[in-house]
């Protein structure tokens, strides 16, 4: 082991040798050291790997000087503690900001929740103790100059156990947080943790319902000098919290008002006031940009005029003043009896270079944990050797009752005048508060201020006019003034808890109590100061309730840094801590004392004369069972009430004792059992095993008898069978003997009757057989033709001919067979679907192998309408335009003729005529009757471009013949060819396929000539015009 870890055991012991010690051990990263069970933890301000799982297991179940020292230690033994002798604990972390109480308090939290059992809900509300510290330090946690994570209020935890050492949940007490950091702070320091994390971690969709955004200079709440901190991630740290937000209980939406609360606050910073005078002479103030606010209504759910005039308004009744009361920090306690253990991690000592009420009061809270150890550690324990009569040499130390008494006396002390003065009418000021603190406190030994000075004659020029020092057990500290009154009255105007109250918000509600119209107050609130002293009052007594457990931290360094041990500094914790007179109570004291009746009940099975019930007063039992057990007469000390024992060593030998000795009588009791229980077993055993017995001969006799039967059944099965196989073999034989006969005399008689008869067949059996042949062949050949082919028109298999002479047979066959299947196929047709084929079978008569588009649209279906007029609202009136029925609607490029240009037209198709119209707008551009139309003129390639030519001297043939282009030509002709053809009223119209043609247009002639290239718009055409005589369209090669 690295130096002492116990500096109970230290030689020689003075301060040098005690600082060495833990300077010794700091250096070699041995962060802890015991004072007999109190626990000195150093910052190391690094991580170190002692705090793994195997080291948990490793200290679980542990004596507590077994292992080196460690904070798992005094865990495990307050825990075990707390479950075998059900004795409520509390852990006391104290230190200055900066020496690792936080941590500290994690650790021991941890370990507890990892010893402690297992199951699904033991589980769960371990997960949730431990989620609490991420959410609890996001909200009260900020960065000083002296601490990267400082506590800024005061957290108590009690744990509640059940009686098998199980969590059942815990009570989080907080007191003080600092509110004047969301407002203010320092420079070198941030403000909470909570709204950095926010604007770093929140997604880009959340900070926009927030109405946030990332940048920081943009909140005047946010401190922008050290805005970020090596070491802390922001967003790792902001996802953390939401996580653990989600485990300790939060609804979403519970999480997503929060959330809107902390951007509210932001939001809150940036509203600022400008003075405006009115017609009165009196002076108001007005908001100057009501943006933030606006934003800030909308979070909330407020009226903007509500809130705008809360902040610029304030309502006073004469003689009837309302003022709001704050929000009571103490938690409700269970009634029901449990085993507790208490962790109480809160704000360390505190000397800035300006200190103001928050420290004062921060440093008060820590004189009464001061005091406490003193109380429990030193003057305690001295006044009970006295009282039970041990001889003992007293040990001088420094009680700090006298500056406790100084700040919490009910008359004279600080916060009693600074409520008073908070109280009284008249003008009110912090120059007031400090004169009468000047008449009051002057001669107290540790009160300080410049007044009391001069008054003494004394000059000190480090203490200004409007500050005051006092001499705590940890230094002097000096206090400035200014803001004390207001901060101590900590009231909140009506009208704004009004208007809170009036919010949409639920959260908002809640934390506005006090706006309620229903429940008005006209009681004043109690003072800050008045409450915080309440409640240390409160915790002291919750404290001195449980068997303490001390943690004392300890910073190495100002510097925040790793391996730098600066000994003036640990130097001055040592002193003001009380270690050194710790160390000497410890040294010369006892380290075990117990009542006699408790120690006899725990230990009484040790001896035999002890056990089971010991006769005669509990100290003669004691006396007895420790003379038995032989422990030396030195190790221990009889009191009037109490025995005491010195080393600890003593006590875990009593400890290992009673553990072997529960051990046999569990083996005792365990022997009796096991025989009881085997006896009953054999018992049960031979009941059933008669039962048994009995069952299985009526089972085996059953088996033997169906085995009989069935074999029996077999062997029967067996003979029937040869006998019937021996007849049957009886009866074939004479059946073929029978048929043997039967074939002779048929074949005799064959014999007989063709030696008879073969001169009557000699001249025309030749031809007989032939046709006889024949016959039989054609016969076959019809018979094989009942498999009829496929009955699809397309399908040309057929089967093949078996003799050449059926040649002629067989093919007109298979015509007949055909023509026949084709009218089965047409009868199937409806009217729609034969109007659809003879379309495409005169398309086919028109284009098939002369125009290179064809092939394409062979297997395309004619859709004729393609742009859903009926269905499209924006060709309703092209729609109503058409009387008849439209047989092609498409979209067509109109090529101009002056410049080749294409502009899309709308085609439409009927029985008396066409029709072009706008493509976006549906407005006719032109209407051509089919009587006006002579002919229309294709090429031979594979382009959609045909040429409309109508009858010279008629109204549509003003402007000339029209030059369209489409891809689905071949439907658009055919169905022009179709109607001429079916009309009687007008004429056949021609289809004139060339790659080069002459239209008209107005009164010139041009020649339109096709030829192969590459069109800039893909499969289409390209229309170039050359001269007045001559219109060259490029087309696709093929």
């Amino acid at each position: 082991m690295i130096g002492v870890g116990d500096m109970v055991l230290i030689e020689p012991l003075s301060e040098d040798t005690f600082i060495e010690n833990l300077k010794k051990r700091f250096n070699h990263n041995e962060i802890y050291t015991y004072i007999g069970s109190v626990v000195i933890s150093m910052n190391p301000y690094k991580s170190l790997p002692i705090y793994t799982a195997e080291k948990v297991e490793e200290y679980r179940n542990r004596n507590f000087y077994e292992l080196s020292p460690h904070v798992y230690a005094l865990a495990d033994e307050a825990y075990r503690s707390l479950r075998e002798q059900d004795k409520d604990q509390c852990i006391l972390i104290t230190g200055e900001s900066g020496a690792g109480k936080t941590e500290a308090s994690k650790f021991v939290m941890s370990y507890v929740a990892a010893v402690c059992g297992k199951g699904q809900e033991v589980n769960k509300v371990k997960e949730q103790l431990l989620q609490s510290n991420p959410v609890l330090e996001a909200f009260g946690n900020a960065k000083t100059v002296r601490n990267d994570n400082s506590s800024r209020f005061g957290k108590y935890m009690d744990i509640e156990f059940d009686f098998k050492g199980d969590p059942l949940g815990g009570v989080i007490s907080n007191y003080l947080l600092e509110k004047s950091r969301v407002v203010k702070q320092p420079r070198g320091e941030r403000n909470f943790h909570i709204f950095y994390q926010l604007l770093s971690g929140a997604s880009d969709d959340t900070l926009k319902k927030l109405k946030l955004d990332r940048d920081f200079s943009k909140y005047n709440y946010l401190s922008l000098d050290s805005a970020t901190v090596n070491g802390l991630d922001d967003a790792a740290s902001f996802r953390t919290v939401r996580n653990a937000m989600q485990i300790v209980g939060f609804m979403e939406d519970e999480v997503q008002s929060i959330l809107e609360l902390v951007a509210a606050v932001l939001k809150l910073g940036n509203i600022e006031f400008k003075p405006e005078s009115r017609c009165n002479g009196y002076d108001e103030s007005r908001v100057k940009d009501k943006n933030d606010l606006k934003e800030m209504c909308e979070l909330l759910g407020i009226e903007q005029s509500v809130l705008e005039r809360a902040f610029s308004f304030r309502t006073v009744e004469a003689k009837m003043e309302k003022m709001s009361t704050t929000l009571n920090v103490a938690q409700a306690q269970t009634k029901s009896r449990k085993k507790v253990m208490g962790v109480l991690d809160i704000y360390g000592f505190e000397i800035f270079e300006d200190n103001s009420f928050e420290q004062f009061i921060i440093n008060y809270c820590n004189e009464k944990l001061q005091q406490i150890f003193i109380e429990l550690t030193l003057r305690e324990e001295q006044e009970e050797y006295v009282r039970e009569g041990i001889e003992w040499t007293n040990i001088e130390y420094f009680n700090n009752a006298i500056i406790c008494d100084l700040i919490e006396n009910n008359k004279n002390g600080i916060l009693a005048m600074l409520d008073e003065e908070c109280l009284r009418p008249g003008t009110v000021t912090d120059e007031t508060f400090l004169d009468k603190l000047n008449t009051v406190c002057a001669e107290h030994q540790h009160f300080e201020s410049r007044q009391s000075k001069n008054s003494k004659f004394l000059t000190d020029h480090s203490l200004p006019h409007n500050c005051f020092r006092i001499q705590h057990y940890a230094g002097k500290v000096l206090y400035r003034v200014e803001g004390f009154v207001d901060k101590n009255n900590d009231l909140l105007y009506r009208d704004l808890s009004q208007a809170m109250y009036k919010a949409n918000h639920s959260l908002i509600k809640i934390l506005f109590p006090e706006g309620n119209p229903a429940k008005v107050n006209l009681k004043r609130p109690p003072t800050a100061g008045f409450q915080f002293k309440a409640s240390v009052g409160t915790l002291m007594k919750n404290l001195l309730s449980k068997n303490p457990n001390y943690i004392r931290c300890i910073k190495p360094n100002d510097k925040k840094a790793a391996h730098i041990f600066t000994d003036s500094l640990v130097c001055h914790q040592v002193r003001y801590l009380g270690l050194m007179e710790n160390v000497r109570v410890r040294r010369a004291g006892y380290a075990f004392r117990q009542a006699y009746e408790p120690c006899l009940e725990r230990y009484k099975m040790l001896c035999k004369q002890t056990w089971p019930h010991w006769k005669g007063p509990a100290r003669g039992g004691v006396e007895v069972l420790l003379t038995d057990l032989q422990v030396p007469a030195e190790e221990f000390a009889y009191g009037r009430s109490k025995i005491f024992i010195r080393n600890p060593r003593t006590l875990f030998f009593l400890e290992e004792k009673r553990r072997q000795c529960l051990e046999d009588l569990a083996t005792l009791i365990q022997k009796i059992y096991r025989g009881w229980k085997s006896r009953t077993h054999f018992l049960l055993l031979k009941k059933s095993q008669v039962v048994v017995a009995a069952w299985y001969r009526r089972f085996a006799q059953q088996k033997k008898y169906q085995n009989i039967r069935s074999s029996a059944l077999v062997f029967q099965s067996f003979i029937r069978g040869w006998k019937a196989r021996k007849l049957l073999r009886e009866l074939k034989h004479k059946k073929r003997c029978e048929k043997a006969v039967s074939t002779i005399s048929a074949y005799w008689h064959g014999t007989q009757v063709r030696r008879e008869y073969r001169k009557f067949f000699r001249a025309n059996a030749g031809k007989k057989i032939y046709d006889f042949t024949i016959q039989r062949i054609m016969q076959k050949y019809f018979l094989g033709l009942k498999k009829m082919p496929s009955m699809s028109p397309v399908d040309k298999s057929w089967p093949a001919r078996p003799y050449g002479f059926l040649d002629g047979t067989h093919q007109e066959l298979r015509r007949i067979f055909h023509l026949w299947r084709c009218k089965k196929y047409r009868s199937q047709f409806t009217e729609e679907k034969k109007a659809t084929y003879e379309e495409k079978l005169a398309a086919s008569e028109l284009f098939k192998d002369k125009k290179a588009l064809y092939p394409s649209s062979v297997g395309q279906p004619f859709k004729g309408d393609y742009v859903e007029m009926t269905k499209n609202p924006k060709y309703q009136k092209l729609n109503s335009f058409v009387e008849d029925k439209v047989l092609v609607a498409d979209v067509v490029s109109k090529i101009n003729r002056a410049n080749g240009k294409v502009t899309p037209r709308i085609f439409l198709l009927t029985k008396k005529s066409l029709v072009l119209a706008d493509q976006k707008t549906g407005q006719v551009k032109a209407s051509v009757p089919l009587l006006d139309l002579s002919s229309v003129s294709v090429s031979t390639q594979n382009d959609g471009f045909f040429a409309l030519k109508l009858k010279e001297g008629s109204t549509s043939a003003a402007k000339g013949d029209f030059l369209l282009s489409s891809d689905r030509l071949i439907e658009i002709i055919t169905k022009l060819h179709c109607i001429g053809a079916t009309s009687a009223d007008r004429n056949k119209i021609n289809i004139d396929i060339s790659d080069e043609f002459l239209v008209q247009f107005k009164q010139d002639k041009v020649c339109v000539k096709f030829i192969q290239g590459t069109p800039k718009n893909g499969n289409g055409v390209a229309c170039k015009r050359k001269n007045n005589r001559l219109l060259e369209v490029s087309v696709p090669s093929p």
